[in-house]
């Protein structure tokens, strides 16, 4: 069975590897239909995996209604998070923490989901228009009242992480963090390691890009979200094959994968860590998991970060707008 972690301080404990539920059926160009997506997400179950994350917004609901299905026969072996906060207006998508939009959404989580208790409910991005602490009040009644067991925030900023906990314990910050996005690093792992919260990685392995299997001349369909994003232009991508060599170099001495070396490499460097990577596919799922198998040693994460310390990656993560949503 896989490796067990805590979130931080808390008595969360999940699967070292999580599963990111979005890409079965929202945000990518191939996507699962319902009963792939459920055989899928139990046989990762089957496979160990105890921490899935979907959302409100992903589908919008028709997420939550897959992976509330696939995991009512396990209900009793896994953790499930889900998020708040963003909601679809005028085909648009906007953001809304407003108490009442809480409890609205938390009703219509706990339907879909099958379940009489959220596990854990992040906010899934800040909301400039309502403090933050009239969100954690919300959340700390809807703990008293037993409708969620714990929350976290997803991308915010370490300032609203410190507001938020001290009205309500936060157990998780979800947020961007892999080889090719090391800016968590900078303030937020280090606010998050004296507090005592998780940090759960979500694209761990760079929306693909990170396993190798995505060439400078690769296309994507105007559905898929990588086709908005800056780092996954043909230049970007020619520009960071680079990183992938790195990965490639390290995987034959380990003999290991690409993908499995970035897992890797993410659960080293804390062990209140949990990365989400998300998939199609059982061959990518069964890798995914064996990450959790192989150590890096103190001379190889050396050799990686010097590695990575010459060089600069190419392209933003994020348009522009999307960007300006994070970090506040």
């Amino acid at each position: 069975m896989m490796q067990k972690r805590k979130l931080g301080n808390s008595n969360l404990e999940v699967s070292a590897i999580g599963f990111g539920c979005m890409g079965l059926n929202h945000a990518y160009s191939n996507t699962l239909d319902k009963q792939e997506s459920i055989s899928l997400l139990q046989a990762a179950v089957e496979r160990g995996v105890t921490f899935f994350d979907t959302a409100e917004i992903y589908g919008p609901f028709t997420n939550e209604e897959l992976v509330g299905e696939a995991l009512k026969p396990y209900r009793d072996r896994v953790v499930i998070a889900t998020k708040f906060g963003i909601k679809l207006r005028d085909s648009k998508q906007v953001q809304d923490s407003h108490p009442s939009g809480i409890r609205e959404s938390v009703e219509g989580s706990l339907k879909r989901l099958k379940t009489d208790v959220i596990d854990l409910y992040y906010q899934h991005r800040v909301d400039t228009q309502v403090p933050i602490e009239d969100v954690a009040g919300t959340i700390k009644d809807l703990i008293g009242e037993g409708k969620i067991k714990h929350w976290g925030l997803s991308e915010a900023g370490v300032q609203t992480v410190r507001r938020a906990h001290a009205i309500q314990p936060v157990t998780a910050v979800q947020s961007e963090y892999s080889l090719w996005w090391r800016r968590p690093e900078e303030a937020l792992l280090p606010a998050l390691e004296e507090l005592g919260i998780g940090l759960v990685p979500f694209s761990p392995l760079g929306k693909g890009f990170l396993t190798g299997s995505i060439s400078k001349d690769a296309k994507f369909e105007k559905s898929d979200f990588r086709s908005i994003v800056p780092r996954f232009t043909p230049e970007a991508l020619d520009a960071n094959q680079f990183l992938v060599d790195l990965l490639k170099e390290v995987a034959n001495q380990k003999k290991a994968t690409a993908a499995q070396i970035a897992l890797s490499w993410i659960l080293a460097q804390k062990p209140w860590i949990v990365p989400i990577p998300g998939t199609t596919k059982l061959s990518r799922l069964e890798e995914n998991i064996g990450a959790a198998d192989i150590k890096l040693t103190q001379d190889e994460l050396q050799s990686i970060d010097e590695a990575l310390a010459q060089i600069t990656v190419e392209g933003e993560r994020y348009p522009e707008e999307l960007e300006k949503r994070t970090g506040l």
